[in-house]
């Protein structure tokens, strides 16, 4: 197993424990799926089709609630990006890096990943003149990818 893996497996089972809540096989086959998977948002019905194959008694409502019990322990943020289902990103910074911005295409459903923190700079700006500590943040921007786009090129806004 590589060493990043067995990182946050231990970090998973560290912060179940916290919450008095154990690593059962199931659960870890679970997070082996999301890790794997990592980058791609899987939805539940999605991380299901994939574990069934592995393990096929393992029902669709085990999913869920272990995907509810990863949201509400830290381990995986659910999101929305707007096409109604709910998704699912890892959600350990410490161990798989800071939490990144999505841009989302409305035409295709395209998912593209902005790996730098975007927001750096307004966080500053907010604790400055706010004196508000901002502990984490999510963007998400809809448009369209390259590949939508109309030939001509991007589309401009307020010009």
């Amino acid at each position: 197993m590589p060493p990043l893996l067995k990182n946050v497996i231990a970090d998973v089972e560290e912060r179940l424990k916290s919450g008095e809540y154990k690593m059962t096989p199931r659960r870890s086959l679970i997070l082996r799926v999301l890790i794997e998977n990592q980058g791609r948002h899987l939805s539940a019905e999605e991380v299901y089709q994939v574990v069934k194959e592995q393990e096929p008694e393992l029902g669709l409502a085990t999913v869920y609630r272990t995907l509810e019990l990863f949201s509400d322990c830290g381990i995986v943020f659910g999101m929305d990006f707007g096409d109604g289902r709910k998704r699912y990103d890892m959600g350990l910074g410490a161990a798989l890096g800071h939490h990144h911005h999505h841009l989302i295409c409305t035409r295709c459903g395209r998912i593209i990943e902005a790996g730098e923190d975007l927001l750096e700079d307004l966080e500053l700006r907010v604790q400055r003149d706010y004196g508000f500590s901002v502990v984490d943040h999510q963007l998400k921007m809809f448009g369209l990818c390259e590949g939508c786009q109309p030939k001509g090129g991007p589309a401009k806004s307020g010009s």
